[in-house]
């Protein structure tokens, strides 16, 4: 089985190429682009979303793999979550939410508040679909710090850190971060459902 990852965002397709020993194909290499839209009311049912409506083009050889992450603040009543990729409207880039997080969080005056990383995993193939989560917990800031990541990485400072994900090297992140935890979690499930797929 062919692996395929439902996502058109060049940093998550990079974290997974990182993490990920298997080769990976973006859905849009073998099906162009596609808008899929995602209305669920949880990370794991957008991620199941994107799976299913990539796997029901593709077909019984292939397993998609696909990811909803967000962001949450208690702070602000635990936005931006789900609607992380569109804080700051529809068609944005992640420098305007970046940018309108920051601008919330000036708002409330402080200059530090908790914040945490949700990643749901959702795998879709022939025997089935399956859900893991991934959970990286820390503290936002009221300004950008660093040019790595992507999203929100540079104002939030994982939990036992002093720099923020912008900050920090590739490797150092991926060992701590929501989207690693979580794809620790799916590659047993993909090992098992790959080897299921050759003895048949």
């Amino acid at each position: 089985m062919q692996l395929v990852l439902a996502t058109g965002n060049k940093g998550k397709l990079r974290e997974f190429k990182q993490m990920c020993q298997d080769k990976v194909v973006p859905f849009s290499e073998l099906l162009g682009e596609l808008d899929i839209i995602e209305d669920g009311e949880t990370f794991a049912a957008n991620a199941l979303i994107k799976a299913h409506t990539i796997y029901e083009k593709l077909g019984e050889s292939y397993l998609v793999i696909a990811d909803d992450s967000g962001i949450s603040l208690p702070l602000l009543g635990g936005a931006p979550g789900i609607y992380s990729a569109r804080y700051a409207g529809e068609g944005v880039s992640d420098k305007d939410n970046l940018l309108k997080l920051i601008e919330s969080v000036k708002e409330k005056g402080v200059k530090s508040t908790p914040a945490y990383y949700t990643a749901a995993i959702a795998i879709v193939c022939k025997y089935g679909a399956y859900v893991v989560h991934g959970w990286m917990h820390g503290n936002v800031i009221d300004e950008a710090r660093g040019e790595k990541g992507f999203g929100y990485d540079p104002m939030f400072i994982p939990a036992g850190f002093e720099k923020t994900l912008g900050e920090l090297e590739d490797d150092v992140k991926s060992g701590i971060s929501h989207r690693g935890k979580a794809l620790a979690l799916a590659k047993p499930i993909i090992g098992m459902l790959k080897g299921k797929s050759k003895n048949e």
